[in-house]
């Protein structure tokens, strides 16, 4: 899997956008569990579905040699901000597309990482014959509903009290999904 490195300069901070690599794996591991512990937009809580170094080695490699499978890092001065991936299917009736999810350490919000990665994606989506982009929000993350909808997604479904979050209470996920031209 081939794609080419992208470089940003968004207000004070230059970053790129890269496939991950298999070094990258331990640092990946104190991003997750960074950005887990720091927003409730996540589907774990810290620590939950814990992936070492050892396991996120694996997985790269899994996802360079899947031909559905992208998984990007987004980097500035040798240190990962976020990252992103799409995961395909084997399945036949799925070959059509692939599911997005997404991670920004919060010191690096409003620096467009997620959109970028969010556009990259879609770019290689595209360029690989895949026809269909899914992923989940929960209904009040409402920034990235918008970005989302700016980027061409609708929502296709609601999820209702399909997450108990820390304040007690159940939260609506959305299902959203590009049709990408």
């Amino acid at each position: 899997m081939f794609m080419d490195m992208q470089v940003f300069q968004v207000k004070d901070r230059k970053y790129i956008i890269r496939l991950a690599q298999v070094g990258d794996a331990a640092q990946l591991v104190e991003v997750r569990l960074q950005i887990d512990g720091e927003t409730e937009n996540m589907d774990r809580e810290k620590g939950e579905g814990f992936i070492n170094a050892t396991g996120f080695e694996r997985l790269i490699e899994e996802d360079a040699n899947h031909p559905r499978n992208l998984f990007l890092v987004a980097e500035s001065q040798g240190r990962i901000l976020g990252f992103s991936r799409c995961e395909g299917s084997h399945l036949k009736r799925s070959l059509h597309k692939v599911e997005f999810g997404v991670g920004v350490l919060s010191d690096y919000w409003g620096y467009g990482i997620g959109k970028n990665l969010l556009n990259a994606s879609i770019a290689w989506a595209k360029s690989n014959g895949i026809q269909k982009i899914v992923l989940y929000v929960l209904e009040e993350n409402q920034k990235a509903v918008r970005l989302y909808e700016k980027l061409g997604f609708e929502t296709e479904g609601v999820l209702k009290n399909d997450k108990l979050l820390s304040d007690g209470k159940f939260h609506h996920t959305l299902v959203m999904g590009n049709l990408l031209d």
